[in-house]
């Protein structure tokens, strides 16, 4: 019987009674280096497909280059089976890349996404694929690319399950910490973190917590970042007082005052709207509801607003353009232009900056979530913050600073001047 305690380390074994158990369809697995995280989804895609009853549980391992399987994943696997002990029931092939159960036929198989066709087009000789594996996830280029190989892997079966494996990236903006951040609120999906410190010490040796210590003493953030596999932050992110988690509808039941800005859309930029409550107590703001759409008609975007703000309350809007402003009152909607001017932009990301926190509830509002947690300063070629704060990707932004003028004003900071 196998004793699957030994095989992994103390900080995945309640995850692996949870994949057992089949409570999640969904698995991000990030963690820094030493963190044993690719060695426990081999170990558990391996004895998932031996332990199938229907012997039609299959498995595609993938990284975003065919190049770098052979010597990464395609390896990790063999050595899966190996310390399962299992080894007499499996054939390994690396022309075409793949593992085969021999008593069932089952197959792992192993696909770089720079041949999409190919992992798109998988057909089992029996079943289905199972299990998916992305090594190394954020090397792929983006949620899209995923999403669109699964929609073409989700078929043929039930129980799919999905894991994503990966050290973090140190900029909250890249595309994979913000895909976890929001996949992660799914009910299906569970996201777990590791690092190293809970891992046999003889599994890593003494020359890797070595140089871990000494990181630790010489760079304690890029310790953090490389060893411990958190987020840390590159120095670019313009808002360090973000706090994104659920709003309650108790918390918004005591809103006594809400504000409501908007962002109009150009061609390909989005219509932006949404809803803050200013506690100035505690000198800090709550963005909770949003419209963020391309492509809306003025008429759609006034039926759309009417169900958040009912009442019809003021809405301070983007005065740079007092036709659109016009034709959104002629269809009902109460809007004022802000009073923008030299400085004003500039201004308002410094008055947002300067707040004690920015609370965003990020399933009411995934965008702005998305805006404020990925909004960074550009940089020259040499590496060197450019003045100014970029213009783009910051429609929500734009719309919150246009709903909280009347605030900077009272609090002796006048935007417009």
């Amino acid at each position: 019987m196998v004793n699957l305690d030994a095989m992994v380390a103390p900080s995945f074994y309640s995850l692996a009674w949870d994949i057992v158990e089949h409570h999640h369809s969904n698995y991000w697995l990030k963690g820094g280096r030493g963190s044993t995280k690719s060695s426990f989804v081999s170990l558990m895609i391996v004895l998932g497909i031996m332990a199938d009853q229907s012997h039609e549980a299959n498995a595609v391992v993938m990284r975003r280059y065919a190049t770098n399987l052979r010597e990464s994943v395609y390896d990790q696997y063999l050595w899966a089976i190996d310390k399962l002990g299992v080894s007499e029931f499996w054939v390994d092939s690396v022309s075409p890349m793949q593992l085969t159960y021999v008593p069932t036929g089952q197959q792992i198989r192993f696909k770089g996404a720079d041949d999409p066709h190919k992992v798109k087009s998988q057909k089992f000789r029996h079943g289905y694929t199972k299990y998916k594996h992305y090594e190394e996830v954020a090397d792929f280029k983006g949620w899209t690319e995923i999403r669109n190989i699964n929609q073409s892997l989700n078929r043929g079966g039930d129980g799919i399950v999905t894991f994503y494996s990966y050290n973090p990236p140190a900029s909250v903006s890249s595309w994979v910490n913000q895909a976890q951040t929001q996949q992660g609120l799914r009910a299906d999906t569970l996201v777990h973190s590791s690092d190293y410190r809970s891992v046999p010490k003889e599994w890593l040796g003494k020359e890797f917590l070595a140089d871990a210590e000494q990181l630790k003493k010489d760079n304690p953030k890029a310790y953090a970042h490389e060893y411990l596999g958190e987020v840390t932050g590159t120095g670019a992110e313009v808002f360090n007082n973000l706090t994104i988690r659920e709003i309650t509808d108790e918390e918004i039941s005591h809103f006594d005052k809400i504000y409501h800005g908007m962002d109009f859309g150009f061609a390909h930029d989005p219509l932006a709207y949404g809803d803050a409550y200013w506690d100035s107590a505690r000198r800090r703001i709550f963005l909770f509801n949003e419209i963020y759409s391309v492509g809306m008609t003025n008429r759609e975007a006034v039926a759309q607003i009417k169900k958040l703000n009912p009442m019809n309350e003021v809405i301070t809007a983007d005065s740079a353009e007092p036709r659109t402003i016009r034709e959104f009152r002629d269809l009902g909607l109460n809007v004022v232009g802000a009073r923008k001017g030299p400085g004003s932009r500039e201004h308002g990301f410094k008055w947002l900056q300067d707040l004690r926190e920015i609370v965003i509830d990020p399933v009411r509002c995934p965008n702005t979530a998305r805006e404020f947690s990925g909004y960074e300063l550009a940089r020259d070629a040499n590496g060197n913050f450019k003045s100014g704060y970029p213009d783009g990707d910051d429609h929500t932004i734009d719309k919150t600073r246009y709903e909280l003028e009347s605030l900077m004003k009272k609090g002796g900071f006048v935007p417009w001047k």
